[in-house]
């Protein structure tokens, strides 16, 4: 089984302050297409954000995790049950799950080990949801910053799990019977500060300053101040790309 590999840990505040939450559209999408909404299981839940939402519908929701300290920062819901537990590992009962969600984490798996615990935990017709998202849009001066930290600073930094979420989840293996979608994305309003904590959070920023760097985000800081301009805020967009499909 694949070694574990746990970038976000050290990061969880920040990663529940600054993670964008995805939208509300991809959720109801989900639930139209789940047929029953007893148990849901949201694999790499980190700091709980998608387990929160399917709280709502569904009567229990098992949240997995590999860092402790992730769900030390997810907030306690009636009905969500959180445990620290390898994705490809869990003690969920056999034939006990209606939907599974993967937001952002499926790139980390060992896909071989996974994808026979979904088919033993998964009852038949369970729908199976992963998506991702790469860089977020702003404007073409401000893009043209976060790409530069991005692939001229940090580039040789990131894990070689980064190229599935380049490859916008294309490449990933997904042996299931896939349905079409509508495109989603993310949407936020942020201030320059909200987005320069959410560029701290990266994994790649994190392991440039583990080899001995300086923080590539404040290197950037003043050029990325002089794309944004005078805006208090501005749209941020996160183009989602996702892979769903019946077990």
């Amino acid at each position: 089984m694949k070694q574990i590999i746990d970038n976000f840990s050290s990061e969880s505040k920040n990663y529940a302050t600054f993670r964008p939450e995805s939208p509300q559209e991809l959720f109801d999408f989900l639930f139209e297409k789940t047929k029953h909404f007893e148990v849901a299981w949201d694999c790499g839940t980190g700091n709980g954000q998608v387990a929160m939402v399917l709280a709502e519908r569904f009567g229990s929701v098992i949240a997995t995790d590999i860092s402790e300290e992730q769900l030390k920062h997810a907030p306690p819901k009636t009905g969500v049950d959180y445990r620290l537990e390898r994705a490809e590992k869990t003690s969920i009962a056999e034939k006990s799950v209606d939907l599974i969600t993967v937001a952002q984490a499926i790139h980390w798996f060992d896909f071989d080990y996974f994808y026979k615990e979904v088919m033993r935990v998964a009852k038949p017709g369970c729908l199976l949801a992963v998506w991702t998202y790469n860089l977020v849009l702003v404007s073409p001066e401000v893009d043209r910053v976060i790409h530069h930290l991005y692939a001229d600073i940090t580039g040789p930094y990131w894990d070689k799990e980064r190229r599935y979420i380049d490859e916008e989840y294309k490449t990933i293996p997904f042996p299931f019977a896939e349905i079409a979608h509508p495109e989603f994305q993310i949407v936020k309003s942020w201030t320059l500060e909200q987005l320069t904590g959410y560029l701290e959070t990266w994994s790649g920023v994190k392991n440039y300053m583990k080899a001995g760097h300086m923080n590539p985000v404040t290197a950037i800081a003043e050029n990325l101040k002089r794309a944004w301009g005078n805006d208090e805020t501005k749209q941020l967009i996160w183009p989602l790309h996702v892979r769903a499909g019946y077990i």
